[in-house]
């Protein structure tokens, strides 16, 4: 090689260098930044490149106004709900709470909520085929991951029939989440042979001008029926082994936990729908919010919670944080992927530390090896705080997201507790008081308890040398994941 070419890369690999380490940092959490850095320092040339591929996790510009203008509309479109905003009575942390996720994300709170928790994977698909066949006005539906299968053919099959007597029936489906899956092609087909209406979310189709950074997801998992029933939690619209031949073998499935909703909190769930609906259409669908659902379905006091890279304030983290330090007794945890920032973290480990009892469910065995190793790396510091960790019996996916706070609060959503659903995913979660509503979540974990082993710390800290440096690795990946 050329003696000038030697010299040329040397100074280019040290311009990288010294231009990473002052852009990199800002605005971004030191831990990012410096998994970043790391890798363009042991990688210059390809880490830059890849830096400029997932380094940022904003939206486009465009979509992030849009997102501004659709928060204005929302509150002045929400109008309606003044007459059932919350009169809850309960602590002042649960007031606080409700204010901070309006000020963030323009929704109230709101009572008169009637809520029903599904936790079988083929009860919550058929509660949703009922739900659809019933419909006479409009079904949206709007799912992270969607698939044509024997399990989900019924919910489709009604989808399709519902457009065909007149019913507008709008459907919407993460581009790269659901084109992962076995039977995207299929699924594609059946969708333009009838009359639904549907559309990718944060499509990446460079060919047609739709770029972003890859890795940018719609976690959402949303349905409304006609403005008076939704559905809401952490299952996708596909077979409970994912389509994959692998994971039948072994018998893996993922465990899910949905909610029916029916009230007024109906009509903020669909806020969220018109709002991704109109950041991938342009179309309005202002007037589906102005339907009346009934104020008085239920005694559950709730609260809709959208969160993700259109908002600056990473809204499901400042409310879960919020929640976990008002914490006096009791607080349980169930997330699939637990991968916190150092925020939570603290939040989770001063809880115990303080003398609130704290238990995390989560799988015994992963079904995403970086993630599920990023996590294990986490265990050591909430065992030695006084956190409880239940693994839940391999091979099934522990996949339900929701937790619980003392006797006044359950969340429950699309949101994992992992930067990634804090930062790179967009999410939605319902916070819900009153009722028995937190005593039913309770019985829900009450049955992850049973199935599920604790993990001691001094088991825990006999793990090979081995398994500790594949998770301490896989940590550095983790604000990047």
């Amino acid at each position: 090689m050329p003696g000038w070419l030697v010299l040329l890369l040397t100074l280019l690999d040290l311009v990288i260098r010294v231009v990473a380490v002052g852009v990199i940092p800002g605005n971004r959490r030191p831990t990012t930044a410096m998994a970043w850095l790391l890798g363009i320092f042991f990688i210059p040339f390809l880490g830059i490149i890849l830096f400029l591929l997932f380094g940022n996790f904003k939206l486009s510009s465009r979509r992030r106004e849009q997102q501004e203008l659709v928060n204005e509309r929302v509150r002045a479109g929400t109008a309606s709900l003044a007459a059932v905003e919350s009169t809850y009575e309960g602590p002042e942390w649960v007031k606080s709470a409700a204010e901070l996720n309006q000020r963030l994300g323009s929704l109230p709170m709101v009572d008169g909520n009637k809520v029903e928790l599904i936790p079988g994977y083929p009860n919550s698909i058929q509660a949703m085929t009922e739900a659809v066949r019933k419909a006479e006005h409009f079904v949206n539906a709007e799912f992270y991951i969607m698939s044509s299968d024997h399990v989900t053919d019924d919910l489709l099959t009604a989808l399709e029939e519902a457009a065909e007597r007149g019913v507008e029936v709008r459907v919407l489906f993460d581009h790269i989440g659901t084109l992962r899956v076995r039977g995207y092609r299929k699924l594609l087909a059946r969708l333009r042979s009838g009359k639904i209406q549907w559309k990718r979310m944060l499509p990446l189709l460079p060919t047609h001008g739709q770029w972003r950074r890859p890795d940018l997801r719609n976690h959402r998992k949303i349905m409304v029926v006609d403005g008076l029933v939704a559905f809401t939690g952490s299952q996708n619209l596909i077979e409970p082994s994912y389509n994959n031949p692998k994971h039948r073998k072994v018998g893996r499935e993922w465990v899910e936990l949905m909610a029916r909703m029916e009230g007024p909190i109906v009509t903020t769930l669909n806020v969220v729908f018109a709002t991704d609906w109109l950041s991938e259409t342009d179309e309005s669908l202002e007037h589906q919010l102005r339907i009346e659902a009934d104020a008085h379905a239920g005694d559950v006091t709730a609260q809709v919670v959208p969160s993700g890279p259109g908002f600056s304030t990473e809204n499901n983290l400042r409310l879960f944080n919020t929640l976990i330090y008002s914490a006096q007794h009791r607080i349980s945890i169930c997330s699939p992927y637990f991968v916190p920032d150092d925020s939570l973290l603290y939040a989770i480990t001063t809880a115990a530390q303080r003398g609130v009892d704290v238990e995390l469910f989560v799988s015994e065995q992963g079904d995403q090896f970086l993630v599920h190793h990023a996590q294990r790396s986490y265990y050591k510091a909430l065992l030695e705080a006084g956190v409880r960790i239940y693994l839940y019996k391999a091979p099934f996916v522990l996949h339900a997201k929701h937790f619980t706070i003392d006797d006044e609060v359950a969340v429950l959503g699309s949101s994992n507790m992992d930067m990634r659903s804090f930062s790179l995913n967009m999410e939605v979660s319902v916070m819900m008081l009153g009722g028995d509503i937190v005593g039913t979540m309770r019985a829900v974990e009450n049955t992850y308890r049973d199935i599920s082993h604790e993990l001691l710390l001094e088991d825990w800290a006999k793990r090979p040398l081995g398994a500790r440096y594949v998770d301490n690795v896989a940590r550095l990946t983790a604000t990047v994941q």
